[in-house]
């Protein structure tokens, strides 16, 4: 099963996030937009998993995340893979508690590559980001990037790591849909507690399609 773990914004997070990219979307038939349902902070993108390996995998993603307390975070700026002139990917990025959220993906790799369903792409430098746009060919986004260059969203708590799997359709389209959650450590609570997976638990991708 083709596999990543992530964070899932809130509901309002993301109509403020969708309402900003609304108008955008009629100004560039040619960039295929995410919707919202499909929208998450990807901690490790896993690909294809065992489930030998999703065995080991998830008491390993229950410890990584309770030694994590919960974390301050918010949409913001914009940018392009690889960049805005040529470009594949078009991402907004965050605010707030970057070097703690670097630390939490640095744990889930660390986790996964022990159970034995190591990234991919692991070694690079981790850029958290959530796409808006993929380019069916490399485009021009430089005027869209400037559009959401000084975009700053609300504030919003991320207390929950998610395994998550992507299934294609028959359209082509992924269909996303949650494995398993973990809360993060509330602050205050010691980091030896431990809690159970909740399979599927809130918030949830349940079933989100990408457009």
């Amino acid at each position: 099963m083709r596999l990543f773990v992530a964070l899932a914004p809130p509901e309002a997070v993301l109509d403020e996030l969708d309402a900003l990219v609304e108008p955008l979307r009629a100004s560039r038939h040619d960039l295929r937009w995410t919707h919202r349902d499909a929208w998450h902070v990807t901690l490790a993108f896993l690909g294809e998993t065992d489930e030998a390996a999703v065995a080991r995998l998830v008491p390993r993603l229950e410890r990584a995340a309770r030694r994590h307390r919960d974390l301050s975070l918010a949409f913001a700026g914009a940018g392009a893979f690889p960049r805005a002139s040529r470009a594949n990917v078009v991402w907004t990025g965050l605010s707030g508690d970057r070097a703690a959220l670097a630390r939490l993906a640095g744990s889930v790799a660390a986790a996964a590559s022990r159970a034995g369903a190591a990234p991919p792409d692991r070694g690079r430098r981790f850029r958290p980001h959530l796409t808006v746009a993929r380019c069916r060919a490399p485009a021009d986004v430089t005027e869209l990037v400037a559009a959401l260059a000084a975009y700053q969203g609300q504030p919003w708590a991320a207390d929950h790591v998610h395994l998550v799997r992507s299934d294609t359709e028959a359209t082509g389209r992924p269909r996303y849909t949650t494995q398993a959650s973990w809360p993060l450590r509330p602050p205050g609570e010691e980091p030896s507690a431990s809690v159970q997976a909740v399979p599927g638990g809130p918030p949830t991708f349940g079933n989100r399609r990408e457009r």
